[in-house]
């Protein structure tokens, strides 16, 4: 199957759309920046041969006519509303010029992972490839995480490989005058006061709330004494397992429960071989991302709600039906509950950079230290076919990138897993990415306790 070679095109007619980013996006990104974290998606793809560079090519194109064709542009007012303008200069696909051994797949993937993007000025996101030693052929392709999500990366694929385009209507980069912007802006302020006067309130009564709170906002973990290299960029141990998707379905009914049930099941019972820690309670914390994406229309970058789930790591090897249970139920309590955060989001454009790291460290310092178990749904067979032609493996993850040790000293630990399927090429792919000082600061050692977990639910996997 190949791309098309003209494309349908999904134009948005009449007028001109708002272009404002809706307030959720621009509190992750004022959030995210003030506090110097970059989060990224990596989509990846492995061919057991090389790969068509043309099609490569238009996949790029039709990528940048699509929600990834878009960057965001501040306003000029420090109170004001973020924009979306279109993205006039994607990056290139980036083709390496010499073949890597096959045992550094991994480290390729997480190269790529690192490498700068700026959902401002641009690129927002890149297409890498890579020839590996044994014949096959990585691709990569990293978007920034303020410029779409998991859901909407994987949506944005399954266009660009059909060949589907879209006019968003977004202007280009800074073709408002400096006076025009700040009238515009300042106008939508002054409409938007109503919601700041609520939000205001609802954020008094939160900090009521919260005073009993205030000490979670200082580091709750023993602290260290930095290393002299504490600074330098390191990058989290992760890993990626590829298992046979029927060996993994059956596996799940045999055990009373669902693929998604499993997942969390096989991140509670690492979690717990990992020696972290959630408080007081034996249970081990996990947060499910939610998809809150409503169609396909739906342009927001961030579209996803977090369920909290306590799941009991001793009896999920051979009894998934307690932690399908507590995942219901928190997918329930989760969809019942009342967005607190709705509340005070019209607030975002006011809120400093001081108050946004403050925000940050109160989240950092979240004493359950969740997991985190990300399912995405089926891949489906036009997502994976990125130069036009059926792939033999793919993954999707999300990422930090320039973390420090000092960075990790401060976390703690971490635990994130990302599962998804490919029913068309019969795999189920687990990414995980864990740090713990006392248990997991290399691959080795990471790939040791992720195959002595797959070995406690009789599974086998490749891991690289």
């Amino acid at each position: 199957m190949g791309i098309q070679d003209s494309p349908a095109r999904a134009s948005n007619e009449g007028a001109r759309p708002d272009n404002r980013l809706a307030l959720l996006d621009q509190a992750f990104y004022a959030g995210h920046r003030a506090a110097g974290q970059r989060e990224v998606m990596q989509v990846g793809w492995l061919y057991q041969r090389g790969v068509d560079v043309d099609g490569l090519k238009r996949f790029r194109d039709n990528l940048s006519h699509g929600l990834l064709g878009r960057l965001i542009e501040r306003s000029p007012l420090p109170f004001g509303r973020h924009r979306w303008v279109c993205d006039p200069r994607p990056a290139e696909v980036a083709i390496a010029a010499s073949a890597r051994p096959r045992a550094e797949l991994g480290d390729w993937f997480d190269e790529q992972a690192q490498l700068s993007l700026d959902p401002e000025s641009g690129p927002g996101w890149r297409i890498s490839a890579v020839p590996l030693t044994d014949g096959s052929t990585a691709v990569s392709l990293v978007v920034s995480h303020y410029v779409i999500d998991g859901i909407g990366a994987a949506l944005a694929v399954a266009e660009a490989i059909l060949g589907v385009t879209r006019d968003l209507g977004y202007p280009p980069p800074r073709s408002r005058t400096r006076l025009r912007a700040l009238v515009q802006d300042a106008g939508g302020t002054v409409r938007d006061a109503p919601a700041v006067g609520r939000a205001f309130v609802a954020a008094m009564k939160e900090a009521r709330r919260r005073q009993q709170d205030v000490d979670r906002s200082e580091p709750s973990r023993p602290t260290t004494v930095p290393a002299s290299n504490a600074d330098e960029p390191v990058t989290a141990p992760s890993i990626f397992i590829q298992i046979k998707l029927d060996e993994w379905h059956a596996r799940a009914e045999t055990l009373g429960g669902t693929n998604g049930a499993l997942a969390a099941a096989f991140t509670a019972k690492l979690d717990e071989h990992m020696g972290r820690q959630h408080g007081d309670s034996s249970n081990v914390t996990m947060l499910l991302p939610v998809n809150d994406r409503t169609s396909q229309d739906d342009v927001r970058a961030v579209a996803v709600s977090f369920a909290r789930v306590h799941i009991d790591p001793t009896e999920v090897a051979t009894d998934l039906r307690g932690a399908r249970a507590a995942i219901r139920d928190a997918l329930k309590t989760s969809k019942e509950t009342p967005d607190e955060a709705s509340k005070l989001v019209a607030l975002t454009p006011f809120i400093p950079k001081r108050a946004w790291r403050h925000l940050v460290d109160y989240g950092l310092n979240d004493p359950e230290q969740p997991a985190v178990c990300s399912v995405l749904s089926d891949a489906g067979p036009d997502a994976i076919r990125p130069d036009g032609t059926l792939c033999d493996g793919s993954f999707v993850r999300g990422a930090s990138q320039h973390l420090t040790q000092r960075w990790l000293e401060r976390v703690g630990s971490q635990l994130q897993v990302y599962f998804g399927t490919a029913v068309e090429l019969n795999i189920a792919s687990i990414c995980v990415c864990a740090y713990h000082p006392n248990s997991v600061t290399t691959k080795a050692a990471l790939r040791e306790l992720a195959a002595q977990t797959l070995a406690e639910f009789d599974l086998t996997g490749e891991i690289d």
